[in-house]
């Protein structure tokens, strides 16, 4: 996001955030009154349906949702913003930057870090899957007729759901909000509804019927957990948003109709299994009069589509974070609306995602079936939330060890109770998060890592920067116009420029050395963006510096050098990219199998000049072999 958005966001009115907001962040966390409960009781892996384990099961789901979405995540967590945005991405930068002094635990850190982020990939797979499939498992509600209707309606609406993804999602935002609004209100109405004929259900705001549930039944309580777990699915989506929305307009949401909402429903819920145990089998949409039931399917489809849309686009923008902070080689990056830089669309992210979720809902054919897999990606992201959320309360908010330690541990104690939980069900489908998670750990760490090892090669096989331009530089031809070489190394001649004068024999009247970094915060704003340094004899530095939530875009950084006495005619500069061939060995580096996936990723990787917006007929790419 840029800053011009965050501008735009002071200046919106506090109820249009909060309406957004409630469309946005709640859609996840919104729909899973759809499933949570009933899996709390399904046949193999739930508890038996009684009333005690009915009102313990629904105290479990109260506390779980305070504790961990109001106090851990509203309260808390959202205090650790990273200039204004959240995500665990944005949480890891300001980690790293407060331990730049101390490599060992920084390296630790961001390798959690780095792990969290890819469980979230999984989260990104399953989540349209098992709301969208539980939304339209309504049709068998309406009539047993429409069963074998339910796979392939969920296919269409997905597939429907991934195409539409390149044309942006900045029209059908606006309506978002609205209909996630009714949304939440009839949640609240039919839960309302069905409290008012059991009130006594009511007695599982006790906690003591938690803990009863806990202690009498310690083994049936820790198979609930993995099912109880998906009450607060979607929790993060609270603190990944908050950039966009800010915190007091999503406190202002959570606390002023979506809590009050959601436990109205699972009360409700509760209520009706109270009365009516057969009606377990799905007892969200049997809260419906039969009058309503079609329409409460059609908005429960509706509400898991933008649910599903949320997800997807924070796929986009977890995506380019890692591009930016150098986790993920260049991808390419289409922008979908000209007003909103956060609008923007990664098409093999897309395709990887759509398959992923068409291969879910053929393989499970259920929600009940997916509910196996889901919950240990989003249990393994809060734990990793809440080691680096403890880092920022010891360095940052300098708070006393013992207060983090008791606040952290009993967040602690929940997230291992939820991870553990889940891990029971790896073997029925929780291996299915984790393998999607390894593997994207495996690839983001190798490029990181291959990446190092590659400027490594390069610095040691370089001439300085310095002494090329006071010794070397004289004598040489000059040609007219500039010459511009993007390079990562500040103080080396990068090899695209040797290469060119090995082959032309020439230099240009004006040579720029170009950097961009990307700085570990999310936005940079336009008067530090640009640092431009004369190094004599035409020979100049520039360095362009982006946040980790900004998209790249040199002719317009470059026109910002005129502040600084250095102007471009565009039509007068060639750009010179290099682009290495990596070639795998037995050399100390990498283990050579990480060094084939480090290669065929460098093969694969977007081009420079489509990345950074580089006119494309200004463009010489000047190709280099490393053995590494």
């Amino acid at each position: 996001m840029s800053t011009a958005g965050h501008g735009e966001q002071g200046r919106a009115a506090l109820p249009v955030l909060i309406v957004g907001a409630i469309g946005v962040v709640f859609g996840d966390i919104g729909t899973s009154p759809l499933y949570a409960l009933k899996e709390c009781f399904a046949p193999g892996h739930g508890a038996p349906l009684n009333p005690e384990n009915l009102l313990g099961i629904l105290s479990l789901i109260f506390w779980s949702v305070l504790v961990v979405v109001s106090v851990k995540y509203v309260s808390f967590i959202m205090r650790a913003d990273n200039k204004g945005e959240g995500g665990i991405l944005a949480l890891l930068a300001l980690v790293l930057r407060l331990t730049a002094d101390r490599p060992r635990l920084s390296f630790v850190l961001a390798t959690l870090g780095v792990f969290g982020a890819t469980l979230f990939y999984g989260d990104a797979v399953i989540t349209p899957a098992i709301s969208v499939l539980s939304a339209v498992e309504g049709l068998e509600v309406i009539t047993p007729v429409l069963m074998p209707y339910v796979v392939p309606t969920t296919l269409v609406l997905l597939i429907a759901l991934f195409v539409i993804q390149r044309y942006g999602t900045a029209r059908v935002g606006g309506m978002f909000g609205p209909i996630t609004l009714v949304w939440f209100v009839t949640l609240g109405v039919l839960g309302a509804s069905s409290v008012v004929q059991n009130p006594e259900v009511l007695v599982a705001i006790n906690p003591a019927y938690a803990l009863g549930f806990v202690f009498g039944e310690p083994g049936l309580a820790f198979l609930a957990m993995g099912a109880v777990v998906l009450a607060v699915t979607g929790t993060e989506a609270l603190y990944a948003d908050m950039g966009h929305f800010g915190r007091r307009p999503i406190r202002i949401a959570w606390f002023g109709l979506v809590w009050p909402c959601l436990l109205s429903n699972y009360f409700g819920q509760g209520a009706l299994l109270l009365r009516d145990p057969a009606s377990v089998k799905n007892p969200f949409y049997l809260l419906a009069p039969d009058w309503f039931l079609v329409p409460l399917v059609g908005l429960a489809t509706a509400a898991t589509v933008i649910a599903s849309q949320a997800t997807i686009s924070g796929a986009f923008s977890l995506t380019r974070q890692a591009i930016q902070l150098g986790y993920l080689p260049r991808m390419r990056i289409l922008h979908t609306s000209a007003r909103e830089i956060g609008q923007i669309y990664v098409p093999l992210i897309n395709w990887l995602l759509l398959a992923g979720v068409v291969f879910l809902v053929l393989e499970f054919r259920s929600s009940s079936g997916l509910a196996a897999a889901y919950g240990i990606a989003v249990t393994g992201a809060m734990m990793v939330d809440s080691i680096l959320v403890a880092v920022v309360m010891l360095l940052a908010w300098r708070w006393a060890t013992p207060l983090v330690a008791l606040l952290v541990g009993g967040f602690l104690v929940i997230d291992l109770a939820f991870l553990g939980a889940n891990a029971m069900k790896i073997a029925t489908g929780g291996w299915l998060p984790l393998l999607i998670a390894g593997a994207l750990f495996t690839l983001l760490t190798t490029w990181r890592r291959g990446r190092q090892i590659l400027a490594e090669r390069q610095r040691a096989d370089a001439i300085g920067r310095d002494d090329f331009i006071n010794i070397m530089s004289d004598g040489i031809p000059r040609v007219f116009g500039t010459a511009i070489f993007m390079t990562g190394a500040r103080s080396i001649i990068p090899g695209a420029m040797l290469h060119n004068l090995k082959h032309n024999k020439v230099l240009h009247d004006r040579i720029v050395f170009l950097t961009v970094e990307t700085q570990d915060v999310p936005n940079v704003p336009d008067s530090d963006r640009i640092d431009v340094k004369d190094l004599g004899k035409g020979f100049h530095r520039v360095l362009v510096r982006y946040g980790f939530m900004q998209q790249p875009d040199v002719p317009a950084a470059l026109e910002l050098c005129a502040r600084h006495g250095l102007e471009f005619e565009m039509m007068e500069c060639t750009f010179f990219v290099g682009r290495e061939s990596v070639i795998p060995s037995a050399a100390a580096g990498m283990a050579l199998w990480r060094e084939h996936i480090f290669a065929w990723l460098m093969r694969n990787a977007g081009s420079a000049t489509d990345f950074f917006r580089i006119p494309a007929n200004r463009v010489v790419e000047v190709g280099t072999q490393l053995e590494i």
